[in-house]
């Protein structure tokens, strides 16, 4: 089911693997991806704005919510996760369209820009800064909040037996620690969702797995293309309160592989679309048109 009002759910095969997905509204299409540990529902109040002049296809990354949960690390890497969505665009009928992400989903996107870089019309990245840079330039600060990119990578199963125990415990302290907002942030029909998604134990392997994938392939892949620029119109967005802007120059570290950037800091910390959707709408509405 979707938590998008006024979307419509579907569940569609792509290369083997289910993609579920939200869509809704018409025009050029754009396509949201969500970040850990969350769905699309993330995009609730969002999306229908965007969708009074675009169609929106909102769907769960692979591993997340409803969508296929396949064994293997390798399935997680960002260029395998990228292919899930850039596959369901296809299907579709949609060969370019307007790209945003947030999180895993943001990292996700800037991939799927480099392996499809004649998809993408324009690209949205929210509150991330090149995963490269992050691992090989790991600062005390933010190995200090991001404690749970290399909790996660361990080896299954200590990671997903011990967020087994309490998976609320876990994801709530990753929305008010790193996160650096409260419960209370998030639209309860939303965290609902968040709560029932990441209750599943396939769900939380898939997001370990996401995680491992990062250290295994995605950060030798993306060295790979090291000084490769996307050309598109880009807008970097982050929250002002967030681990990401307060360590990190964030447009600086997006200079050298964005060649049409615009950067804008946005109230909140890093889940700022939940906290701030309106904020997030106006500023995604003022770049896409």
């Amino acid at each position: 089911m979707t938590h998008i009002p006024g979307f419509e759910f579907h569940e569609t095969p792509v290369d083997g693997h289910v993609v579920a997905y939200a869509r809704g509204g018409s025009g050029v299409p754009v396509l949201l991806l969500h970040g850990f540990p969350q769905t699309h529902a993330m995009w609730h109040a969002i999306a229908p704005q965007l969708a009074q002049k675009f169609t929106v296809i909102a769907p769960d990354l692979r591993g997340y919510g409803a969508s296929a949960k396949p064994e293997g690390t390798e399935n997680y890497s960002f260029r395998n996760m990228a292919a899930g969505p850039l596959g369901l665009m296809r299907q579709l009928g949609f060969d370019r369209f307007h790209l945003v992400g947030h999180d895993r989903g943001a990292r996700t996107a800037h991939r799927m820009a480099l392996d499809a870089p004649d998809a993408p019309l324009s690209l949205c990245l929210m509150d991330i800064v090149p995963t490269h840079l992050l691992l090989d330039d790991l600062s005390r600060q933010v190995a200090q909040a991001y404690y749970h990119w290399f909790f996660l990578a361990q080896p299954h199963p200590l990671p997903e037996t011990m967020i087994g125990h309490d998976p609320d415990a876990f994801f709530n302290s990753c929305l008010m620690g790193w996160g650096a907002t409260q419960t209370d942030s998030f639209d309860s029909k939303a965290l609902a969702a968040y709560r029932a998604a990441w209750r599943d134990p396939d769900t939380i392997r898939g997001m370990c797995a996401d995680y491992r994938a990062a250290l295994r392939y995605d950060f030798d892949q993306d060295a790979a293309d090291l000084g490769r620029k996307i050309d598109q119109p880009s807008l970097v967005l982050y929250g002002a309160e967030g681990v990401m802007g307060l360590a990190y120059d964030v447009g600086a570290t997006w200079a050298d592989r964005l060649s049409n950037m615009q950067v804008k800091a946005l109230p909140g910390g890093h889940f700022f679309p939940d906290q701030y959707p309106d904020e997030t709408a106006r500023a995604l509405l003022d770049f896409l048109v």
